[in-house]
């Protein structure tokens, strides 16, 4: 009887290996057929300032740098050798799209600005509608305030605090930091 259950401990392992075998090899198929279906998600990557081409023609030359960077943005790249002009560089990076490249470079003299080279920058509206898929519309919205929407923001007058209003007036000395013991 001994052997018998011996015999049938040994057939159970080695059917139980072979089994095991067996789904290992299949899970390997299925995988390779899964992996090949499959494409891994690409983060987007944006690096540096977008720049349109509306900002472009907003520099005049003579402006200073204070007002360059109030239209452009910080400049990705200075350079303390050459501290006369500034780079502008945007890359986006998408999957299933060719990435965008574009550069601008920004001449200054005296600290006052003279011209700007580069590739040609898209208008916001053409960056916005290369962002989209193909087949959906995207509207742009208004960037800019009418006259009649700032007139209903306006703050109203003030009008005089009554007499008996008190206002609080700041304490002239603190608590010590250390308590003295």
């Amino acid at each position: 009887m001994h052997v018998q259950a011996r015999y049938r401990l040994q057939l159970g392992l080695t059917l139980s290996l072979a089994a095991f075998l067996a789904a290992c090899s299949s899970i390997s198929e299925t995988t390779r057929n899964a992996m090949s279906a499959v494409t891994p998600y690409k983060v987007e990557v944006v690096q540096g300032n977008f720049v349109s081409r509306e900002q472009v023609q907003a520099l005049q030359p003579g402006m200073s740098r204070q007002q360059v960077r109030e239209i452009l943005g910080t400049p990705l790249m200075t350079s303390v050798f050459h501290g006369d002009r500034w780079e502008y560089v945007f890359t986006i990076k998408r999957q299933g799209v060719e990435a965008q490249n574009r550069k601008l470079t920004v001449f200054f003299d005296n600290d006052r600005f003279v011209r700007a080279e580069g590739d040609e920058m898209p208008s916001e509206d053409e960056f916005v509608a290369s962002l989209g898929s193909s087949n959906k519309k995207i509207k742009v919205p208004q960037l800019q305030a009418t006259e009649e929407q700032l007139a209903k923001h306006k703050p109203a007058a003030k009008a005089d605090a009554p007499a008996t209003q008190e206002t609080a007036q700041p304490r002239s000395s603190y608590p010590p930091l250390e308590r003295n013991y």
